[in-house]
């Protein structure tokens, strides 16, 4: 049982199946184009490193290197260039948001659906909509209840603590985006740039 949620043997178990799956894809690179390299990396690889990954959510960078190591070989794949490539511009041609902010992303969809009413009732239980207790501007901004100002160190993972704090630091136009489409092109413009270089060798 792995009762600290690290996640650590999911982790490795998602890991050793990317290696796996890159090393099969690396030995037909040569007969393949870059395109459709791309599109057998992300339906063997990064359909790996996603699913599920919102359960992921709050653990440190370095639990979650291992996957974001697996996304910069599988970039390098693609384009086809040396192991020790500066991987950043390869990402950002890909569009591949990085592991960490691939996690915060689907965390935050989820969270948008639950503010919306269109997620599962328990997601909806476990967040609460900010009330203040008179007119305000903030009334309006679709902001979430925040947690306790003093909360412990086995308490932060909790999605009723975790997300609020995500979700308000959202700017107002994400917050309010009219659909979960709007939501998901304009959070992830703009949204991760602390995230976005969270991926070294």
């Amino acid at each position: 049982m792995d009762n600290r949620l690290s996640f650590s043997k999911n982790i490795a178990t998602v890991t050793r199946a990317c290696r796996f799956c890159l090393y099969n894809i690396r030995r037909i690179r040569p007969f393949l184009t870059t395109y459709s390299t791309q599109l057998l990396v992300q339906a063997m690889v990064l359909s790996r490193l996603d699913y599920c990954n919102s359960l992921l959510a709050g653990l440190p960078a370095s639990a979650i290197r291992p996957l974001q190591l697996i996304q910069n070989a599988a970039a390098r794949l693609v384009f086809n260039v040396p192991r020790h490539s500066h991987v950043t511009p390869l990402l950002s041609n890909l569009h591949w948001l990085p592991v960490m902010a691939r996690i915060k992303f689907k965390t935050l969809v989820l969270e948008y659906q639950a503010v919306k009413g269109s997620a599962p009732v328990y997601i909806q239980s476990l967040i609460k909509t900010y009330t203040p207790t008179r007119p305000l501007c903030s009334a309006t901004s679709c902001r979430l209840a925040p947690p306790p100002r003093h909360t412990c160190t086995s308490c932060s993972r909790l999605v009723s603590v975790l997300v609020p704090r995500w979700w308000n630091d959202l700017p107002v136009d994400v917050r309010t985006a009219e659909s979960l489409t709007s939501f998901k092109r304009i959070s992830s413009g703009c949204t991760f740039p602390s995230l976005t270089h969270n991926h070294r060798d």
